[in-house]
């Protein structure tokens, strides 16, 4: 039996990984643990809520004494790392809720899982979730590797660079058994529509302007969401601890060129004109320090643990599509954030 927590799991990624361990591990215990900010929805997982080896903890990541209590109470011998600030557009204009949420929260739970594990670190791990983001940006050729140097251009890439050290130096100062991993652009159901793919699927949908960043050359390598969180579970039964693994979906697209796949699929889906949706794309000025070219090299990953992604990207976003359609309302009360209302009286006197 293990007793595993995971921070961030009503958020995108977190939702999923948090799904597929409650289904696949009915002899873990998984606490969830969740502030439930704009991007943190419960409805994620609303179909795993009553299992008997789910527990949900509303909380801030950064509180120490919370998460003392959280360690205490569960006895906890495992962290899975995913709760963070992530979209680069807010990190510009509140970059201080980054560091706060990706530095201080991330050090609260190194510390804390340090005090909880000091005399026994055996069996344990603190698995800590990263970006690709955080190398900086490439030109036309080549990849990020595992050792390639960290150069990272927004207070977000700076923000998770940082939890990435820190994540490190418990492990070379105190021994803390940790794991990294560096994941390229995730997309699939259930992500918060600021990002670019759910985004531009709910302005097709509602004939919104599409806009697109300088003159959409930018590169980015895209992951299925179950993909990823595959990898993880992958990483955390066979990885080496101290190592470090990307995750790379080996599907670079310029955004331009994913912006009229994404038109193509959803115009045939909604049976308009196939293509019709071009008309909506609006070129804006390009983002501060936009990073041109990302790509993974996740050989290192398919050769020691065996892990390859399953989809072609055109499959994976007829599914991502497909599941934004059939979900309408989750998506309007999304956008509307009418979900956060409920929380806000739910949790508060707890």
């Amino acid at each position: 039996m293990k007793n595993i927590l995971i921070t961030g799991g009503a958020g995108f990624i977190g939702s999923h990984l948090v799904r597929r361990f409650v289904n696949k591990y009915p002899q873990y215990n998984i606490y969830n643990l969740d502030i439930l900010s704009y991007a943190g929805n419960l409805e994620n997982i609303k179909d795993i809520e009553d299992k008997e080896n789910y527990s949900f903890i509303k909380g801030d990541i950064t509180e120490l004494d919370l998460i003392r209590s959280v360690f205490q109470e569960n006895q906890i011998d495992t962290v899975v790392h995913l709760a963070a600030e992530s979209h680069v557009d807010r990190s510009i204009s509140d970059p201080l809720i980054f560091i706060k949420t990706n530095v201080l929260g991330t050090a609260t739970l190194l510390q804390v899982a340090k005090e909880s594990w000091k005399d026994d670190m055996n069996d344990k791990l603190f698995y800590h979730v990263s970006t690709d983001e955080v190398f900086g940006s490439l030109g036309h050729e080549g990849y990020f590797y595992e050792d390639t140097n960290y150069d990272p251009r927004s207070p977000y890439s700076s923000s998770k660079a940082s939890s990435d050290h820190l994540v490190r130096a418990w492990y070379h100062t105190y021994k803390l058994p940790i794991i990294v991993s560096n994941c390229s652009n995730n997309y699939g159901p259930n992500q918060f529509p600021e990002k670019l793919i759910p985004l531009f699927i709910n302005n097709i949908i509602n004939n919104k302007p599409l806009p697109v960043y300088g003159k959409g050359i930018n590169v980015r390598d895209w992951l299925y969401v179950e993909d990823h969180a595959r990898a993880i579970d992958d990483i955390i039964h066979k990885g080496k601890v101290g190592e470090t693994y990307n995750i790379g979906g080996h599907n670079e697209w310029t955004n331009i060129d994913l912006i009229h796949l994404l038109i193509k699929l959803t115009d045939q889906k909604l049976g308009r004109e196939v293509g019709s949706s071009k008309s909506l794309i609006t070129f804006v000025t390009d983002r501060a320090g936009h990073d041109l070219r990302y790509a993974i090299d996740a050989t290192k990953l398919k050769n020691d643990i065996g892990w390859m992604p399953s989809l072609q990207f055109e499959e994976g976003l007829s599914k991502t599509i497909d599941w934004y359609l059939d979900n309408t309302e989750w998506l309007e009360n999304v956008v509307s954030g009418r979900y956060r209302e409920f929380y806000e009286k739910q949790y508060a006197n707890r």
